[in-house]
Parts: C-alpha cells; sequence; structure tokens
C-alpha cells in the first residue's frame, strides 16, 4: 500500500547548521533537528523534548468545524493585499507605497502613539506559512516570499537590518535603546515581524524569509549590545512579546551563540525570578505581556538547560490554567490578571478572555507537553482549543474576537475584514490554520493521541497512516485506523481525559484495556498490522465548575464543553456583530438585556437538566419554570448568550 501524500515535503536544508540526535519543535509544528553547536555555556546539553511533534504537511484534518474554521481563514488570507500591509514599511524606508494602508492600528490615528504598526504583517507572515505548511498551496508560500523580498528592500533603502511601520520607526528604536522615556511597545511589534519571518523560512521553506530574517536579527544584537544588563532589564519593563523566544529559535536555526546570548538577556527577570520560586505575584499585570515571556523561558530552557527557566515556565502554567482561568481556558478582566479572591467582581466584565492570551497560553502548554506528557496539558489545550479559539471565529464571515467575556447578555463582536487590525486580529489569523499541529505527537516508539478530531497522520518513518474517524463531541467515541505496508511494533498511547469516569478501548472489536482514572494515558503496546481498528468509548456528562472565592457563579460543561445559555439576538439588527470589536463593545453590551435567572444549588439544577431537540443542546428550567436553552458556547455566533450564572437562592 503506498503512502504517496500528493505533494513533495519543502527542503529543510537551508535551514539548518548540523545535525544530531533529538530534535526540537519550532514554530507552528515542524519538527526541526537541533544543530550540532547547540549545547548550553557551561558544557551541559540542550534540554532537548521527550517527543516530538509531527509535521503538519503530515496531518490532514477530515470534514467538521475544524476544517470550516480553517478554509475560513484560509480564503481571508487570500483577499488580504500584502501590499496594503507593506504601506507603512516602504514609507518609514523612503520608498513609496504601493497601495493605501490598512485601518485599526495600522492606521488610524487615534492609535499611533502605541505604534503597534506592522504588527498584522507579521501575524499574515505566519499565518500564510502555516496556511502554506497545512496545505502545500503555492499562493501562500508566494505571498511569504513577495513580503520578504519587500522587506529585504526596505532593508537596502534604509542602509538597516532593522524594518518598522510604526511612527519614528528606527528613531522611536534608538530612543527606547538609549533608556528614554517612550510611548508605544516597539519591540512588542517587532517581534511579531521577527516572528511572521521565522515561520516563513521555517514552515514555507522561505529563502528571502530566512535572509531578511537574519539581517533583522543581527541588527538586534549589534543595536542592544551597548547595554548593561541594568538597562536592558529596564527596557524589558515595556511590552516586548517573545523576543526570548525568536532569538533561541535563531540559535536552533544557526548554531550561532550571540542569539543564545540575547535570548537570555530578552528574558525578563523581575517575571522570571519569582516565577522560578514557585511565587506568584501575577495579580495586576497585563496578561498578554507576561505569557509571550513564558513561552520564551521554555524555549530558552531547552536552549541552556538551565532549570530556573523550565520551573518558572511550569509554575507559571499551573497557577494561570489550573486557579486563575475561567471555565472556558480564558483569564483576565480588560487584559489584566485579578486576583482570584474578587473572582466575582470580575467575571461578569464584558472585557475579559482576550483571545491572544488563550492563543499563547495554547503555545506555552504545547512546549510543555513536549518535555512532559501530562495528561493534565492535554485537557486544558483541548478545553481552550474548542470554548477558547473555535469560539472565537465567527463561522459565517471567519472574522474573529478580541474578548468573550461572560457578561450575561453578552454578544461576541468581531473584527471587520479592512479596519480593525488589533492584536486579536493577528492571532486570530494563526489560530485557525494550525489546528493540526496538535493532535499527535510521538517518540521514537510511541505514538500520543491528544485530540479527538476527524483526520489522517503520516508517520513517515514507520511506513505508517492513521485515520482517526470522529463525531466528537456529538459522540464520545473515536476510531483509529491502522494503513500498513507492513506490520509496526509502537505502542498507542490515547488519552484518557479527566472529564470521563471510565475509558474503555476496543481493538478489533474486543476489549483491549479498561480505565477507570480520569486524566491518565491508556498504552497499547501492539504489533500492529494493516487494518487493524482501535475504538476508544469515552463518557460525556454535564458538569458544574465555580471559583472556591464565589461558589454562587457558575458555568454548566459537557464533557469539555462550556455550555451557554443561546439568549437571542435582543436589541440587534441582523449583521451588527461584524463591528470594530474592542472599540465598540459598550455599544452592544452595556444597554439592557433580559437574562433568565437560574436559582438553587447547582447539582440540583443539573439533575433537572434534559437533552434539547439537537446533539449537544440542554434545557434547564429558569426560576420562574421557564426552559433555558443550553448549546456549546463555540455554537455561539450572532446572539447574546450566558457563560457564568449568578444562582439566586430558592424562594418558598
Amino acid at each position: 500500500m503506498g503512502l504517496a501524500t500528493g505533494r513533495m515535503r519543502p527542503s529543510r536544508r537551508a535551514f539548518l547548521a548540523g545535525t544530531c540526535s533529538g530534535a526540537v519543535a519550532i514554530g507552528g509544528g515542524v519538527a526541526l533537528p537541533h544543530p550540532a553547536a547547540a549545547v548550553a555555556v557551561d558544557g551541559a546539553p540542550v534540554a532537548a523534548p521527550r517527543l516530538q511533534p509531527f509535521d503538519m504537511a503530515d496531518v490532514t484534518l477530515g470534514e467538521g468545524p475544524f476544517l470550516h474554521a480553517q478554509r475560513a481563514t484560509e480564503a481571508y488570507l487570500l483577499r488580504l493585499e500584502p501590499d496594503r500591509l507593506l504601506h507603512q514599511f516602504r514609507v518609514n524606508a523612503g520608498l513609496e507605497p504601493k497601495a493605501p494602508a490598512y485601518g485599526g492600528w495600522e492606521s488610524d490615528p487615534l492609535w499611533s502613539d502605541i505604534h503597534c504598526q506592522g504588527h498584522t504583517l507579521g501575524h499574515y507572515l505566519s499565518a500564510c506559512a502555516l496556511a502554506y505548511r497545512a496545505t502545500g498551496e503555492a499562493r501562500y508560500r508566494q505571498r511569504v516570499d513577495y513580503i520578504a523580498t519587500e522587506l529585504g528592500a526596505c532593508q537596502d533603502a534604509a542602509k538597516s537590518g532593522l524594518v518598522t511601520a510604526f511612527p519614528k520607526g528606527a528613531a522611536l528604536v534608538s530612543a527606547h535603546l538609549r533608556g528614554e522615556k517612550i510611548t508605544g511597545v516597539p519591540w512588542y511589534t517587532l517581534h511579531k515581524v521577527y516572528a511572521g519571518l521565522r515561520d516563513g523560512a521555517l514552515l514555507a521553506d522561505s529563502e528571502p524569509a530566512r535572509a531578511t530574517l537574519l539581517r533583522l536579527a543581527d541588527w538586534g544584537v549589534v543595536a542592544s549590545r551597548p547595554l548593561s544588563d541594568a538597562e536592558f532589564e529596564a527596557m524589558l519593563e515595556t511590552e516586548h512579546g517573545g523576543m526570548n523566544e525568536i532569538y533561541a529559535d535563531l540559535y536552533f536555526m544557526t548554531g550561532k551563540e550571540e542569539y543564545r546570548a540575547i535570548a537570555r538577556r530578552f528574558s525578563h527577570k523581575a517575571l522570571l525570578a519569582p516565577l522560578a520560586r514557585a511565587q506568584d505575584h501575577l495579580d495586576g499585570l497585563h496578561a498578554n505581556t507576561q505569557v509571550p515571556k513564558v513561552v520564551g523561558f521554555q524555549r530558552v530552557y531547552e536552549a541552556t538547560g538551565d532549570a530556573a527557566y523550565r520551573d518558572a515556565a511550569a509554575f507559571f502554567w499551573k497557577t494561570v490554567a489550573q486557579t486563575r482561568s475561567f471555565a472556558t481556558g480564558g483569564h483576565g478582566d480588560n487584559e489584566h490578571f485579578f486576583a482570584m479572591a474578587d473572582f466575582e467582581t470580575h467575571v461578569f466584565s464584558a472585557k475579559g478572555s482576550e483571545t491572544c492570551c488563550q492563543h499563547n497560553m495554547l503555545k506555552l502548554t504545547r512546549a510543555l507537553f513536549l518535555h512532559d506528557p501530562d495528561p493534565a496539558y492535554a485537557d486544558y489545550y483541548e478545553r481552550t482549543l474548542y470554548n477558547g479559539i473555535l469560539a472565537s471565529q465567527d463561522p459565517d464571515s471567519g472574522m474573529a474576537t478580541y474578548f468573550q467575556g461572560a457578561r450575561p447578555g453578552y454578544m461576541k463582536l468581531y473584527h471587520t475584514p479592512e479596519h480593525s487590525f488589533w492584536c486579536c486580529t493577528g492571532t486570530g489569523m494563526e489560530n485557525h490554520v494550525k489546528y493540526r499541529d496538535s493532535i499527535y505527537f510521538h517518540d521514537a516508539s510511541t505514538l500520543y493521541v491528544n485530540l479527538f478530531l476527524p483526520s489522517t497522520l503520516r508517520w513517515r518513518d514507520k511506513g505508517a497512516v492513521l485515520v482517526q474517524e470522529t463525531r466528537f463531541p456529538e459522540v464520545p467515541t473515536t476510531t483509529l485506523r491502522w494503513r500498513l505496508d507492513k506490520p509496526v511494533d509502537v505502542t498507542l498511547s490515547l488519552r484518557h481525559p479527566g472529564w470521563s469516569r471510565t475509558a474503555t478501548v476496543r481493538v478489533n472489536g474486543k476489549v483491549a484495556a479498561r480505565s477507570v482514572a480520569p486524566g491518565s494515558r491508556i498504552a497499547l503496546p501492539r504489533n500492529w498490522r494493516d487494518g487493524d481498528v482501535v475504538e476508544l468509548q469515552l463518557v460525556m456528562e454535564p458538569g458544574v465548575e465555580r471559583a472556591p472565592a464565589a461558589p454562587d457563579v457558575v458555568a454548566f460543561t459537557y464533557g469539555p464543553l462550556v455550555l451557554a445559555g443561546a439568549l437571542g439576538a435582543q436589541g440587534l439588527a441582523p449583521g451588527a456583530d461584524i463591528v470594530v470589536n474592542e472599540r465598540d463593545y459598550g455599544r452592544y453590551n452595556d444597554g439592557p438585556v433580559q437574562v433568565p435567572v437560574l436559582a438553587g444549588d447547582p447539582q440540583a439544577l443539573l439533575a433537572q437538566m434534559r437533552p434539547g431537540k439537537a446533539p449537544l443542546e440542554f434545557t434547564l428550567p429558569a426560576a420562574d419554570g421557564a426552559p433555558v436553552r443550553l448549546i456549546p458556547y463555540h455554537r455561539i455566533a450572532h446572539e447574546r448568550y450566558a457563560t457564568y450564572w449568578k444562582l439566586a437562592p430558592v424562594t418558598a
């Protein structure tokens, strides 16, 4: 049986400075070998992950909501015009722009002082590289090559490796490097450009992206070299994205020690030190300023072997994912962490759960899982993927949310196609073209199945194809079929999610394993043969989540899904939710909305929950006896909703 994929995988030869055993995950899902020189300064070996992701080119999604979301984003990427994203880069380099700029942060004078112009181009590069890796469609790679070449022309014209689109450009960066007080976040914006070029190089095999990236990287090394450690640390008080991650990636790409050194310098010690000591000082901090730093901490650990970076990343994940997150996997109010003792004060905000934070928390979760395949990481990833990422896209237009607040009667608000280029617009471009990067992982002899998504995996080293057929979450089962050229000895590791009381595995129709340990893995070592069929049967049940500080504020769940009250379109004209969302949220979400009242003990309410007319729909009786329709939160799009409810006492 042949294993042809229908297209050739891109070459990686240009991006490696030699190889040795072991590999690391870079960007959106490509596993690349360590450079031969990748050893820590003290002579210790690099901290190689235990597991490897599969190349995204070797995973294909089947029909379902995730593939629908991917296609919507792919179409949007092709509608956007690279020359409009390049407008201000060319202006800053002294070149004539070829098209007018887009709106939002890209050109709106109201936001010129935050200096985020150009961030969208970086996200767009990453999204096109991911889309190319996932589909092999040449138009995405052509856009990466074109943008990178244009940025290279800007470097030539400016006689500098620096490329910027924000006002004052190089002058603002220079002032920031000198320690002057500035407005704006230049390194945050530059990080997006660095990351887009990195992804273009690694995922789309773009030579122009690599050349432009290395010139930009070398500029950063030289420009920051005069700073003392104290001056560098002071500079990091201003939001700077994941610059430490980028330079660690550059180290793995090239083996150049100066990149690893600056990755350490870009690691904010004021955050690193307490986290490494398992101290939570996050209250009041801007959430999405911190998460990318911590993604970088984990990457610097891989580049150096310094356990402080690993410990900081793991502790941050634990406190955010397990104690600071809402039921949906999101966190924060008005973009900031808050004291969980004040949960009830913040949970009903219209500006909760910034989607960028969920994007970056999943990057961190994935990075940690590669070193420690704890099912808790996979459970959080699944929960946030459904209730945060998939839920963030309008299934009709393909546009994405900024906030996903839990205020009862809230409306999801989506960005416009051309005039709302906020941060979550950019990460939204990336989110829906990389679903396939975390379904499967492997080591030398074990295949880990983490997500229950219809998909096909090609494990080239084993000459194997695994086809996953599932209607999950509508049906709590998944079926895995092996297609093999010859028998293969592999351990199949299946996730027993924390939300399922039991798990039963059948191989070729016969029970092969049973588990009564939610939040564990089921290992099936076997000599697999062509046509072998594995079925995993789970149990989905209604549940309730609440914070210890507010036991009468609850969210209802079904398996990994948050169930939202579907409240209709009170006061909304058709299409009114496609707006410049962050800026117009009050106009839609501050008005009076009739929201049902739920009363009584949450367990008693669960006992009264009844199946609705469609799969995954339920009803609960409100205090007045009227039925409240509950549906999965990720299916809420054009109507008001409630994910959290403050329960009223039962009246006599």
